[in-house]
């Protein structure tokens, strides 16, 4: 059965509880529902709890290159999954326009004709080869990750969060899994505490629970491809394959036990936002003085890009995210998304409605 998140009158995460439960604590006034940057639902109780005694949960991080399971579970439930579409591809293509865009300024700037000694080479400002750094598409994917762990933490009453980790032979840093591990585990530990376990270790968990998993097509957003994998890294809290040896017999067996129930499954990513730019790099026919404006977070009809909205267009309803705006003589236009950053469509501004403002997070379920 699906279970509730509960805060006590001050925000704090208490145990969650039946859906019933919450409906009669909303009915007499006793609790009001409150609103998270996860979209999950949650009530705040407006008195004292009878208790404030919590049960072991724990919080599983199944980490990819593009994609990222995340589950809560605890011994008799399994409270939350979600499967995370990570920005390292995004943030890749922007960082190689850039790095091409830098090229292409510093060879128009310096004359190739004058001796070599004489030409306009700007000195380096500061020593920017320094070792050990976190390249910025990977420093997105395990911030992408940290964050969603945080508003989980303000959920639920997390006592311990599993990690898994890889291991690779030879050179450590060709794997984009791998870098940043070390990091990422250090920031965890900051919020609870953190253990990790390796790929084998959650695939023979995963099966003791009898958890489907999908390897053909990782880019399915269902549970089986990446969130089943998170359920056992946190299963791994409350059941181990130990030793054991009798008069009779030794040899390995499981101990514990955890039931795997329905639980909500969002499908989290972040909005691929382009920053305000002059224009674009190559001239369009045309756009004024021959360049087209470009980027921007805000537009003139009081949206800004990452705006939850719901838009209306042919008689039929829209919900998705800003993602920009058109505006010429004759037509003003919003551009809306979804969450895997496809464009809707374009929708007059009068007939877009605000739902929430930006929280840098699109969650569908």
């Amino acid at each position: 059965m699906i279970r509730v998140s509960v805060l006590d009158k001050n925000g704090r995460p208490l145990m969650p509880t039946k859906p019933s439960r919450a409906r009669r604590w909303l009915k007499d006034g006793l609790a009001k529902v409150v609103h998270n940057d996860l979209n999950v639902f949650c009530i705040q109780l407006l008195t004292e709890p009878s208790g404030t005694d919590t049960q072991p949960l724990a919080l599983g991080l199944d980490p990819g290159k593009k994609f990222t399971g995340v589950a809560v579970q605890s011994a008799r439930f399994t409270l939350f999954m979600a499967h995370l579409i990570l920005p390292l591809p995004e943030i890749t293509k922007k960082m190689s326009g850039r790095r091409l865009l830098r090229r292409a300024r510093r060879g128009r700037r310096i004359n190739r004709k004058i001796v070599f000694n004489k030409r306009a080479h700007r000195q380096k400002r500061f020593d920017n080869r320094r070792q050990n750094k976190l390249p910025p598409s990977i420093r997105a994917n395990k911030e992408m990750e940290l964050r969603v762990t945080k508003e989980l933490v303000k959920l639920f009453p997390m006592t311990q969060i599993t990690y898994e980790t890889v291991k690779a032979k030879g050179s450590k840093g060709f794997s984009p899994v791998m870098v940043g591990q070390k990091i990422m585990l250090s920031w965890l530990k900051t919020i609870a505490p953190t253990n990790a376990l390796e790929g084998w270790q959650t695939s023979i968990l995963r099966q003791q629970l009898g958890l489907a998993k999908d390897k053909e097509n990782k880019e399915k957003q269902i549970p089986e491809t990446h969130a089943h994998d998170g359920i056992a890294l946190a299963a791994s809290n409350f059941m181990q394959f130990e030793k054991f040896h009798t008069a009779n017999s030794h040899g390995h067996h499981w101990v514990g036990q955890v039931v795997v129930t329905k639980a909500p499954f969002k499908i989290i990513s972040r909005p691929n936002l382009f920053r305000r730019q002059l224009h674009f790099e190559n001239p369009v026919k045309d756009a004024p003085n021959n360049r087209k404006r470009k980027g921007g977070t805000v537009t003139p009809f009081g949206f800004r890009s990452g705006d939850l909205v719901k838009a209306e267009k042919g008689g039929k309803v829209y919900t998705g995210w800003i993602g920009g705006y058109t505006q010429t003589q004759k037509t003003q236009n919003v551009s809306v998304y979804d969450h895997n950053w496809h464009r809707i469509g374009q929708f007059t501004p009068s007939k877009v409605k605000l739902l929430s403002r930006s929280s840098r997070l699109c969650v569908a379920v």
